[in-house]
């Protein structure tokens, strides 16, 4: 189990649950496959988080290695699930790590209390030169989304897992006993990585003219039902539609944007013309439709109808549609008389054509006067 072949089984879309201990040191292998990603782990291998602020005062009443968090929000806040509750969290003998800043597809989904700081318990120096991390820098449980959708996502403490802690009490100095939520947390962390939470599906997608360029003259060059034409005029009134489903443990569900977030739909050439929001129009038992309609830019060219939804915790959606914009053709540009603004100049040709013909027969009618009765 080489960095390379794990590297190569994310790469192939495969996801990975990674979960240190403590009590057993981080293999050299381990550790470079996590400096792959810009995630650094103590380089004493028997360091170990501690707080002794927010520690369970039952199980480590004197070396505060068992640390008592609040759960964490991140994943989907919106969905009914126990992080929506107030229950803590309890992290027994946790190896903390800290995320570089090179790589941002990287979250930390559970950081450490503020007061919490890496300490190896066998180092019985009184003070701590060399303090690895403390606070918010530490993070006691992150997660990458690679761009294939791929997941990995780093445990600090593998004893978290452990059945000891399901649904167990904790009491932390000065506070009351309170119940941890530690099972409903390792049941959606596990389903997130292995892709049963989280999961973006496009069911449908289509885009064709807006039912008004039906009354609109000369725009008949394909009909107004055709679904995803590869060619449209400029002006011309277009309908996007998308069908998006999200996967929930075991089954397709309706997809809504968590929080204040909105799908938008881009059409571009080398940079967006437009990028608009799509707004959800229906919805089945499966999924949601969203949709937009707009007027395509005054400018011919290759465009690409483009959907780039990227957001933590959501595997990626990125469908693009490529089409052509031409221009009027000959035949579909209105007529001088159907433009208001012309009206003038129509008239100034009119009275000019007119009064051409008017002075012509003035002056054929006119006979000139015959010059021997002058004379005469």
């Amino acid at each position: 189990m080489t960095p390379n072949i794990l590297l190569d089984f994310i790469n192939r879309d495969g996801n990975v649950l990674l979960a240190l201990s403590a009590d057993n040191p981080t293999p050299s292998g381990i550790i470079s496959l996590l400096l792959e990603f810009d995630i650094n782990v103590p380089s004493d291998r028997h360091a170990l988080v501690v707080d002794h602020f927010n520690y369970d005062t039952k199980s480590a009443p004197e070396k505060h290695d068992v640390i008592v968090v609040s759960s964490p929000k991140q994943l989907r806040p919106d969905l009914k699930s126990f992080f929506e509750n107030k229950e803590e969290l309890i992290v027994p003998r946790a190896v903390g790590q800290t995320l570089g800043n090179s790589n941002p597809l990287l979250v930390p989904i559970l950081r450490a209390p503020s007061t919490a700081y890496s300490y190896n318990p066998k180092d019985e120096s009184e003070g701590i030169e060399d303090l690895f991390a403390s606070g918010e820098q530490l993070t006691l449980i992150s997660a990458l989304q690679a761009r294939n959708s791929a997941r990995f996502t780093v445990l600090g403490s593998a004893e978290m897992l452990q059945n000891e802690w399901f649904g167990t009490s904790v009491k932390i100095p000065g506070g009351k006993d309170t119940k941890t939520a530690n099972r409903e947390f390792a049941k959606q962390l596990s389903q997130w990585t292995f892709k049963e939470l989280g999961v973006l599906k496009v069911q449908s997608l289509n885009h064709h003219l807006h039912d008004s360029n039906a009354h609109s003259g000369n725009e008949s060059s394909f009909p107004v039902s055709e679904l995803n034409p590869t060619i449209y005029r400029i002006k011309n009134d277009v309908t996007y539609t998308i069908e998006v489903s999200e996967y929930i443990e075991d089954h397709w569900a309706p997809f809504t944007p968590p929080g204040t977030d909105v799908l938008q739909l881009e059409f571009s050439m080398l940079s967006p013309f437009h990028r608009l929001t799509l707004s959800p129009i229906s919805s089945t038992q499966n999924s949601t439709v969203y949709s937009v309609s707009f007027k395509l830019p005054d400018q011919h060219g290759i465009f690409n109808f483009r959907v780039n939804y990227k957001r933590p915790f959501l595997t990626t959606i990125d469908e693009k549609r490529q089409v052509t914009v031409r221009h009027f053709a000959h035949d579909e540009w209105p007529r001088s008389w159907e433009i208001s603004g012309a009206w003038v100049w129509i008239a100034g040709i009119g009275v000019t054509a007119v009064g051409w013909v008017a002075f012509v027969a003035v002056w054929l009618w006119s006979q000139p006067e015959d010059a021997t009765k002058k004379t005469q």
